[in-house]
């Protein structure tokens, strides 16, 4: 991989360069940065720090962003196929149109995040908190929610996702089926918290 500084990526994508695929580039700070149609495939971006950045339609295709803060960052329409996201914080984030098929965003902070029309398929979402995100149209077949706390998710449409008897569904409750792993349902709901257990942290 090559190694840009933060100032030197900033510098090259004023000039028009968008190509910046297999970068080593981890914990760089780009807060509010303005990156749209960057193509950062295969880079390493562990720990990066991205609130309210700007990379709508961006390339992060097998990125490694594990740790990644992104919470209230633009990424509508950005190709997240097979990255890596563990762990990273993803609240509050425009994920609209996202492309996240077989990405791996086990035990990230998905609280309010916009996921409408999302592509989730075969995404692991395992011990995900994914309470309030709205999961309009998104396309949840064969995503792992097994652990997720999907609590007054909006338009949750699960008839095609792996539960199981930790996922916490968006009206609270526990899957309790007997097979430790079962289709879910659709879900609209819309209420407000029960406690403590369900607030945000």
């Amino acid at each position: 991989m090559r190694k840009l500084s933060k100032q030197e990526l900033l510098a090259q994508y004023a000039e028009g360069q968008r190509d910046f695929s297999d970068l080593e580039i981890a914990e760089v700070d780009l807060f509010e940065a303005n990156l749209p149609d960057i193509d950062l495939a295969r880079s390493n971006l562990q720990k990066a720090y991205f609130p309210y950045a700007n990379l709508s339609n961006a390339n992060l295709q097998e990125a490694q962003l594990q740790a990644a803060q992104l919470s209230d960052a633009q990424l509508d329409r950005v190709n997240l196929t097979k990255a890596n996201l563990q762990k990273a914080n993803l609240s509050r984030v425009n994920l609209r149109y996202a492309n996240l098929r077989e990405a791996n965003l086990s035990g990230a902070d998905l609280q309010r995040a916009d996921l409408s029309f999302a592509d989730l398929r075969d995404a692991n979402l395992e011990q995900a908190d994914l309470r309030r995100a709205n999961l309009e149209q998104a396309n949840l077949k064969g995503a792992q929610l097994g652990g997720a706390n999907l609590f007054s998710a909006q338009n949750a449409l699960l008839e095609n996702a792996r539960l199981n008897n930790s996922t916490i569904n968006p009206d609270g409750y526990r899957k309790l089926d007997s097979e430790d792993e079962s289709v879910g349902e659709r879900f609209t709901f819309d209420k407000e918290d029960k406690g403590d257990f369900f607030s945000d942290q």
